[in-house]
């Protein structure tokens, strides 16, 4: 298995921003979740979504999915306003996938099955179907599991099945919500690996919020820190690690990556 460097440095002088953030703000029963959130994302870059439990990071990839609307701001795909584009246009016209915390493919069906129901609904011709299915057991290492129920796979399989699923209809822009939740140390670095192949290999942009600081910071360009629905700290992992306010709301003064 590949390791992972503690932090990745690239250089974003000549990136395209594939997503925006304009100034978003969400409200529940009158309670403030998200307050003028603003950010971009460029190609093939990994950012990284972190803060405690409730604090906005899911909302955020179901406000970009057009799962649930935002109460003000706007959500720019490729330059282009799709603030009020239903979720099935926004992800076909502009190459959007979710991958969900929980769930993302069928328990009783196998390995196999939940890959070929999903390649089914996006790939029309047979040929480039199987291809690409053939492409994914590969590459995530699914050919000692391809015939077993789902919900008979580990937890980490399992992630890795909803992650496969999602990119198969080759998107630009890959949404992982808590993709390390309840897994062993061994199934997080294989989801880390996966992560860094698909943005090096497939020029993917991928979005990974989670609580976890360390787990989150060893595979991301950039990271944003949110604490009561704003934007406390946006940079580097390094950046975010040294940043006076993130120490004080989340890090504390002793965190180091290892």
């Amino acid at each position: 298995m590949a390791i992972i460097k503690k932090f990745r440095i690239k250089s974003f002088k000549e990136q395209e921003t594939l997503l925006q953030l304009d100034k978003v703000s969400m409200f529940y029963d009158k309670r403030r979740i998200l307050n003028d959130i603003s950010f971009k994302v460029n190609r093939a870059e990994v950012l990284g979504l972190l803060g405690p439990n409730g604090v906005g990071k899911s909302t955020i990839f179901k406000i970009i999915m057009n799962i649930e609307q935002q109460k003000s701001g706007k959500i720019l795909l490729n330059g282009i306003d799709c603030t009020n584009l239903p979720i099935h246009e926004r992800s076909n016209k502009f190459h959007l996938s979710y991958c969900p915390q929980y769930g993302g493919y069928f328990y009783d069906l196998t390995v196999l099955e939940n890959l070929t129901a999903v390649a089914e609904i996006h790939i029309k011709d047979k040929n480039f179907r199987l291809s690409k299915i053939d492409k994914i057991v590969g590459q995530f290492g699914f050919d000692s599991i391809l015939n077993v129920k789902a919900k008979h796979v580990s937890g980490g399989e399992r992630r890795k099945l909803a992650i496969g699923m999602a990119i198969i209809n080759d998107p630009e822009i890959l949404l992982l919500d808590e993709p390390y939740a309840a897994l062993d140390i061994l199934s997080i670095k294989m989801i880390q690996e996966i992560i860094i192949n698909l943005q090096s290999m497939e020029k993917m942009s991928v979005i990974v919020c989670d609580h976890n600081a360390r787990d989150l910071l060893t595979c991301v360009d950039r990271a944003i820190v949110l604490s009561n629905g704003k934007i406390i700290a946006s940079g580097s992992p390094q950046e975010i690690i040294n940043d006076t306010e993130a120490k004080s709301v989340y890090f504390g003064d002793e965190f180091r990556i290892n």
